[in-house]
C-alpha cells in the first residue's frame, strides 16, 4: 500500500515492467551525457536523481530459474539462439554448416560408487545371492524407484562411496574437456595423414558444451561438435572430413585420454578419465532413429542451461562461505557429505590451485555452465547487444557518450517483490497467449 500511493509508483511499475519482473533487479545511481563529438553539445542528459528513489533497476541476469525465472527464461533463449546458429546458420554464421558433419556427445563420469537408479517398473539392482559390503550393507536393491523417489541417486553404501575422487573430477573436468578436444584434433591429423601441429592447416574443430547434473551428484557433458574447413565456417571441410570419421575420432580420444591429480598423503595420486558410457550422435534436420534435429539439441541445451545445481539437489546455487552453512543447504544428504569432503580437500596445500572453497557450492565444478569454441557461432554479448539495438538504437554516428554509474542495491522489498511476481505472470501468460495463437494461424 505505500508503494501505491508512491507518487511515483506509476514510473517505478515501469521499471519493473522493463525487467520483466526480475526477481533481484540491480538498483543503479548515475548518470549517460550524450554529446556531439564535433560541436560538443549535450545532445541527451539522463540522471537518476528524478527516479523513484533516485535509482534505476536493471536486471540481475541470473540464468538459474530458481534464483529469478524472468532472467533466466531470456538466458535460455539466448542460448538456444546461440547453440541453433552454429547447426543451421543465421547470426553471421553461413546456412552452409547444417552440411557439415555435426554430433551430438554425452560424456559421463565414471563410477565413485553403486548408488540406486531410477528404474520405474524394473528392480533397481537385482542382485542373487544378496551380498553384502564390508559395512554390512546389501550391495543389492530388489525396489523399483521413479524419477521422483529420493533414494534415486543416493549411495548404496555411503562408507564405500569414493567421495573425494568424485569431488577431484569434477575439480579436474574442464581439463579433461580440453585434453579430450586435444586428442580429437590429434587423432583427425592423423587420419588426413598430416602433422598433428599443422592440424588448423586442414580443418577446424568447433564446439559449444553444457555441464549438467546428474541425480547422482555427478555431471556429464553434452557437446555439439561441428568439423570445417581451416577458414572456420565459411569453409567446407576436406573429403575426409565425414560424419563417421569425426565420430571415430572421438570415441578414440575418449577413452585414451587421462589427467593426474596432484599427490596428496591423503587421497594419493588418481588418474581421471571419463566414464565408459559414451553417446555420439550425428545431428540431423529431422528427428531421426540415427541422431536428434538441430531444433531438438538446441531446446534441450537451453533447458538445462537454466537449471541450477539445486535443481537436482546436488549442490546449492549460491557460495558457501562457512563450514557450518553446508548442513543447511536444502539437498540431499549425498549432496551434503559432497561439500563437506570439497570443503575438507580444499584445506589441503597440494588441491590449493583448484579452488575448491570456493567451489563448495557446485561440488568442486568450476567455470561456466556452457562454453564454446571462437568460432563456433555468435556470442551471448552480440545476441544482448542486438536485443538492445531492436529495443531502441544505443548509438547515433558522430556522438559520443558518457556514462557515470554507481552500485547502490539489489533486490525487492517483500511487497515489492509481489507486484514483480505479479509482472513477471502477466509477461508469461501473454507470451503464453501469442505463442498458441501463432501456431493456430500456422495449422490453418
Amino acid at each position: 500500500m505505500r508503494l501505491a500511493r508512491d507518487p511515483q509508483f506509476p514510473r517505478w511499475l515501469e521499471q519493473v515492467t522493463a525487467t520483466g519482473g526480475c526477481s533481484h533487479p540491480v538498483h543503479l545511481s548515475g548518470t549517460t551525457t550524450t554529446r556531439d563529438t564535433t560541436t560538443g553539445e549535450v545532445l541527451h542528459h539522463y540522471t537518476t536523481r528524478d527516479e523513484p528513489g533516485e535509482r534505476l533497476l536493471i536486471r540481475c541476469g541470473n540464468r538459474r530459474a530458481t534464483v529469478c525465472a524472468p532472467c533466466s527464461r531470456l538466458h535460455s533463449g539466448d542460448t538456444y539462439h546461440l547453440v541453433r546458429a552454429g547447426l543451421t546458420g543465421g547470426k553471421t554464421v553461413p546456412v552452409s554448416v547444417r552440411d557439415r558433419p555435426r554430433l551430438f556427445l554425452t560424456l559421463t563420469a565414471p563410477s565413485f560408487g553403486a548408488v540406486h537408479r531410477a528404474t520405474d517398473d524394473q528392480p533397481c539392482r537385482p542382485r542373487r545371492p544378496p551380498d553384502v559390503c564390508e559395512h554390512g550393507r546389501p550391495l543389492g536393491c530388489a525396489a523399483r524407484h521413479s524419477a521422483t523417489d529420493p533414494r534415486a541417486g543416493q549411495p548404496l553404501c555411503a562408507d564405500c562411496y569414493d567421495y573425494p575422487t568424485h569431488i577431484l573430477w569434477h575439480a579436474h573436468a574442464g581439463q579433461l574437456w580440453d585434453r579430450f578436444t586435444r586428442a580429437v584434433r590429434r587423432h583427425l591429423a592423423t587420419i588426413a595423414g598430416a602433422a598433428q601441429a599443422r592440424f588448423h592447416d586442414h580443418a577446424r574443430l568447433s564446439f559449444a558444451k553444457i555441464a549438467e547434473y546428474q541425480r547422482r551428484a555427478a555431471i556429464h557433458l553434452h557437446a555439439v561438435v561441428r568439423l570445417d574447413g581451416p577458414g572456420g565456417p565459411d569453409d567446407p571441410p576436406p573429403a575426409w572430413g565425414t560424419a563417421d570419421t569425426l565420430t571415430h575420432a572421438v570415441r578414440r580420444a575418449a577413452h585414451s585420454v587421462a589427467v593426474r591429480t596432484p599427490y596428496s598423503r591423503a587421497v594419493g595420486e588418481l588418474a581421471l578419465g571419463w566414464g565408459p558410457q559414451l553417446d555420439a550422435r550425428t545431428v540431423t534436420e529431422a528427428d531421426t532413429d540415427s541422431g536428434p534435429s538441430d531444433d531438438a539439441v538446441a531446446a534441450y541445451i537451453a533447458k538445462y542451461v537454466a537449471k541450477g545445481a539445486r535443481d537436482t539437489g546436488a549442490g546449492a546455487d549460491h557460495p558457501i562461505r562457512h563450514r557450518a552453512d553446508i548442513d543447511t543447504v536444502p539437498a540431499t544428504e549425498h549432496a551434503r557429505t559432497l561439500m563437506h569432503t570439497c570443503w575438507r580437500l580444499g584445506a589441503l596445500p597440494e588441491y590449493g590451485p583448484l579452488r575448491l572453497r570456493p567451489w563448495t557450492h557446485t561440488l568442486g565444478y568450476r567455470g561456466h555452465i556452457l562454453t564454446k569454441s571462437r568460432a563456433y557461432s555468435t556470442t551471448y554479448t552480440a545476441l544482448r547487444a542486438d536485443r538492445a539495438e531492436h529495443v531502441g538504437p544505443t548509438a547515433t554516428p558522430g556522438t559520443a557518450v558518457e556514462h557515470h554509474w554507481r552500485y547502490l542495491d539489489s533486490g525487492h522489498t517483500p511487497g515489492a517483490a509481489l507486484i514483480a511476481t505479479e509482472i513477471a505472470e502477466s509477461l508469461s501468460l501473454t507470451r503464453e497467449f501469442f505463442r498458441e495463437e501463432i501456431e493456430a494461424e500456422a495449422c490453418q
